[in-house]
């Protein structure tokens, strides 16, 4: 190809899925959802940078093809200290994935993908009214609302945490992560599943 009688080389300019790393870092190849029910939404598309900019917000289930990595970041600017700030989440996620890396030796996407696996509660309960009678009813929880859940949670453990403490939440963080990942019930999220998931089991 020719632009102003110079040769242009397309080739150089194509870029592999296994050159493509988060946070130019982190591979997503091999990375794999052992959850059949989470498989279809839980996105693994390779990114540089987890920012889509809300360009799913007006699709029906659009969630499902955000990158999980950026919907952990956006969970992380929830209602206080950091609502709006992205910069500020996407580096706290950035160092938490470097402890990860450190103290697993693993793949810290697959760690966060296995975390939410661990942390999605499958049951839930529901308020049904009869005759002016609130009852609690136990219902199946949807695939996409277990990640949400399990996402919710995990952040929610690492702001206590952090709350009034000198440990920053980048280590909190990766520390709930890691025990969710594993299934320890000291964590948070791990912690919250049970309970929804016990309280559905005395609502049936």
């Amino acid at each position: 190809m020719r632009v102003s009688g110079e040769a242009v080389d397309l080739s150089a300019s194509v870029v592999s899925i296994a050159d493509i790393r988060l946070f130019n870092k982190w591979s997503f190849i091999g990375v794999e959802v052992r959850d059949p029910s989470l498989k279809k939404y839980i996105s693994l598309k390779p990114v540089f940078l987890p920012h889509s900019g809300g360009r799913h917000e007006h699709r029906r289930f659009g969630k499902a093809r955000v990158p999980i990595v950026e919907r952990l970041i956006d969970n992380l600017m929830r209602r206080g200290r950091n609502t709006g700030k992205k910069a500020l989440a996407y580096n706290i996620v950035k160092n938490a994935f470097e402890i990860i890396a450190l103290k697993t030796g693993e793949n810290p996407i697959q760690v966060l993908v296995r975390a939410i696996e661990n942390a999605a509660p499958r049951e839930e309960t529901t308020r049904i009214m009869y005759g002016g009678i609130i009852y609690h009813v136990a219902v199946d929880v949807s695939p996409i609302r277990r990640i949400d859940l399990a996402l919710r949670h995990m952040v929610e453990g690492a702001r206590i945490c952090s709350f009034r403490s000198i440990r920053p939440i980048e280590e909190c963080l990766a520390e709930e992560i890691i025990a969710a990942a594993s299934g320890d019930p000291k964590s948070h999220a791990v912690a919250r599943k049970d309970e929804i998931e016990r309280i559905a089991l005395s609502s049936r």
